[in-house]
């Protein structure tokens, strides 16, 4: 059980997308980021955290976790995040690349809510400041790098947060 106040999330126990409906009004008049991509962006984003637990990598974090630090339990968790927003840039990608539904400004959209729903700028806005090892979803330049980065290249591979800082 979960309050509207969680916003959309995905359930891996019973594999499902929660979306609150109510959320997608607070993402234009909070957080500022308004548009078709930009509600396709979040709900792109928690489909990807099904994809991740389809492939077992939700699994990996989870296991990762329980032997870990507090700081380290927060980096795995970011770098899960970040996946997906990599996994929903990808998804655009394809979007595009198939469909050819994209519109001028939609990837805009789609970039200025993966900024706004950045871990800095939500703990600057609800407690003043930030606090880097609190991150649990990634900053919001790291958000935008990594659903640009899965844009871009369209591919899963380029979607691997977990060995990036060896590339």
């Amino acid at each position: 059980m979960a309050g509207s106040a969680v916003g959309p999330f995905y359930c891996a126990a019973d594999h499902k997308v929660y979306l609150d409906l109510a959320f997608f009004k607070e993402l234009h008049s909070r957080f500022g980021a308004s548009g078709d991509l930009a509600q396709a962006y979040v709900i792109a984003h928690e489909v990807s955290h099904h994809v991740q637990t389809l492939l077992g990598i939700t699994q990996k974090v989870a296991e990762l976790q329980t032997r870990s630090s507090a700081s380290d339990k927060n980096k795995l968790s970011v770098m899960l995040e970040l996946q997906a927003d990599c996994l929903a840039g990808m998804w655009a990608h394809h979007a595009e690349k198939n469909r050819h539904i994209l519109e001028a400004g939609d990837i805009e959209e789609g970039l200025n809510a993966a900024s706004a729903v950045g871990d800095d700028r939500i703990q600057k806005r609800t407690q003043g400041y930030v606090v880097p090892d609190g991150f649990t979803h990634g900053s919001s330049a790291q958000r935008v790098s990594w659903f640009t980065r899965g844009f871009e290249q369209g591919n899963f591979q380029a979607c691997n947060t977990f060995d990036a800082d060896r590339r």
